[in-house]
């Protein structure tokens, strides 16, 4: 399984930015997904999770402005980030797990991409 993270840049505070997750490997397009981040100096941090047929979960500090959603035909993971403030400087990571009782911060996910550095001033 591989997950390829793009769309990450340097923007101003109120900008906007849309990530994406190529991911690739399963068989099946039923495994639950997400977004982290990690800032400098500081722990991962859960952004948002869907599960294969849509439910959500956003961290506090994101809900209202960011809304992530999956394009099942493409494997594609998407993080759209509006709104954004100095705060969300961060690597934002998208993470899969094939078979989990739920699809939240309480996942434990086992496939993980790189990263790409979101910076916003």
């Amino acid at each position: 399984v591989q997950l390829v993270e793009s769309g990450g840049d340097s923007v101003q505070a109120g900008w906007s930015l849309r990530l994406s997750c190529a991911i690739s490997g399963y068989t099946h397009p039923a495994y639950c997904a997400g977004w982290y981040r990690q800032k400098p100096g500081k722990e991962r941090e859960g952004v948002a999770f869907i599960s294969f047929s849509g439910p959500v979960t956003y961290s506090e500090s994101v809900k209202g402005r960011f809304t992530i959603s999956r394009d099942n035909a493409k494997n594609t993971l998407y993080l759209q980030m509006n709104s954004l403030k100095p705060e969300d400087t961060a690597v934002y990571l998208c993470a899969a797990v094939s078979v989990a009782p739920r699809c939240d911060l309480d996942t434990h996910f086992n496939e993980w991409g790189q990263g790409t550095q979101v910076t916003v001033s």
